[in-house]
């Protein structure tokens, strides 16, 4: 007597019978669509290596989260560009802020309708363009992660929901949670950059943010790319020190990480898809090489499917468009 054949494609025998047994579902509410804000901007500015991304000025944000908000786009992250610079990077802990005075629009405007997340680094407000503050040629990290609990205090007033460490200083998720409890924020959660390897998949993002490093580079904090041991461990001190979400970053070429983080620790886990990726495949479907809404979903899906429970993303409203018409 033989056995039945087993034929796997009657499980893809029609459309309907292929969203019965679909096994990864991705959605708007997965994404969080980052902003640009720039201070002393007039008028929406291009940016040339990341096709369709802009710099906003202040007055033009609400309009934009505006515009998120009906694609069921549930948080923005904010990053910020200032007028000046200095050595300790005072205007990003400066009341007034470019990236306290969005929030503050955001919030007055749109009350709970929108999660708002900032991130909070020093590479967009110091002269040396590091991520940490800079003494005798080398990255400071405890006068760092002074500045930077300054940074999340400054944010939680203006009145934003997360604070995103993304500068990978040893012990910053420690010192912000302390602050931020003991000012009174309690409620104010933390999504730490916890595993931000050091990768060339930033390039688009330090043009955009104009935060490259103007000595050295980022090797002595970011995690190497060889060391998936090395992440999980940079994961596991932050969940120790209290952050609520943890975020690995990239994502695409980090999917190994992703899986294993989500294998490992019972935290809500999120995953940054850069500019480069991003880049990357707007730069091959402008030369008619990939259809973009195909690969751009498939990337998402894909690091859904890894095991991210969020996503930040340059592709979040247009991907909420193609979904929508799935």
């Amino acid at each position: 007597m033989s056995f039945p054949t087993r034929r796997l494609r009657r499980l893809r025998i029609s459309e309907k019978m292929r969203e019965l047994v679909q096994e990864t579902r991705l959605s708007s509410r997965d994404f969080i669509c980052p902003i640009f804000i720039q201070e002393g901007l007039k008028t929406r500015q291009k940016i040339e290596s990341m096709p369709g991304i802009e710099r906003l000025p202040v007055d033009e944000v609400v309009d934009e989260v505006g515009t998120i908000s009906d694609l069921n786009i549930p948080a923005v992250m904010i990053f910020g560009l200032p007028s000046k610079k200095d050595d300790v990077g005072s205007s990003s802990f400066d009341e007034n802020g470019i990236v306290q005075k969005t929030i503050s629009e955001i919030r007055k405007n749109y009350g709970e309708k929108m999660v708002i997340m900032a991130d909070v680094c020093l590479c967009q407000y110091t002269l040396a363009g590091h991520c940490g503050l800079v003494k005798d040629k080398k990255i400071d990290n405890d006068s760092s992660i002074e500045t930077l609990t300054k940074i999340a205090l400054s944010q939680a007033k203006a009145g934003v929901d997360v604070v995103s460490p993304s500068a990978m200083m040893d012990g910053q998720v420690f010192a912000i949670r302390l602050g931020l409890d003991d000012a009174g924020y309690s409620d104010v959660l933390i999504m730490s950059h916890s595993a931000k390897h050091y990768s060339s998949f930033y390039s688009p993002f330090r043009d955009a943010a104009e935060c490259a490093p103007k000595f050295g580079d980022r090797k002595s904090y970011q995690v190497p790319y060889t060391n998936p041991r090395e992440a999980i461990r940079e994961i596991e001190a932050d969940i120790k020190e209290g952050t609520d979400i943890v975020m690995i970053k990239p994502a695409l070429a980090y999917l190994d990480v992703i899986a294993e983080t989500k294998r490992r620790f019972n935290v809500p886990l999120s995953a940054y898809s850069v500019s480069g990726e991003y880049a990357l495949v707007k730069a091959a479907a402008n030369q008619g090489w990939i259809q973009e809404n195909d690969v751009a979903l498939e990337i998402l899906y894909a690091i859904k499917r890894a095991g991210a429970d969020m996503m930040v993303t340059y592709f979040a409203k247009s991907a909420a468009k193609m979904l929508e018409n799935l």
